[in-house]
């Protein structure tokens, strides 16, 4: 027969045992996947002779063609539409003397027409005054 300090004893064993066990574990560091871009054409496939087919439909001299036009083509800042400081813009139309392609400056200003609106509102605001000092007396 076990006495009751080995009870005890092997009771907190157990509990020990099944605390640790409801640890929950330490999670492993996030590692993402490597990057890879999306190809629509991934597992695309035809079958050989369809591949053929294409093949011949197009003369190996015109292929040899369209991959030396390709490999002649500008390539840079000029084929990208940028115009270098050394050259002049050639179709700015100035007035003035003024061939830089930038505008005259505007000062910042009301728009036209509200000068007019002003007095508009005004002749209103003493209109409805006089109207309603006219109500207020009778």
């Amino acid at each position: 027969m076990m006495t009751e300090k080995e009870i005890d004893e092997l009771v907190e064993a157990k509990v020990a045992a099944a605390l640790k066990a409801a640890q929950p574990k330490p999670a492993e560091p996030f590692v993402p996947e490597p990057y890879t871009p999306f190809d629509p054409t991934a597992g695309m496939s035809m079958p050989p002779s369809a591949l053929r087919e294409m093949a011949n439909a197009i003369p190996d001299r015109m292929v040899h063609d369209i991959a030396m036009r390709d490999a002649r083509a500008p390539v840079g800042p000029s084929s990208q539409g940028v115009v270098s400081s050394s050259q002049g813009l050639s179709n700015v139309r100035g007035t003035g003397g003024n061939t830089s392609g930038w505008a005259h400056e505007v000062p910042i200003s009301s728009p036209p027409g509200v000068a007019m609106v002003d007095a508009i509102m005004i002749a209103d605001d003493v209109r409805q005054r006089a109207e309603l000092a006219r109500k207020m007396k009778g």
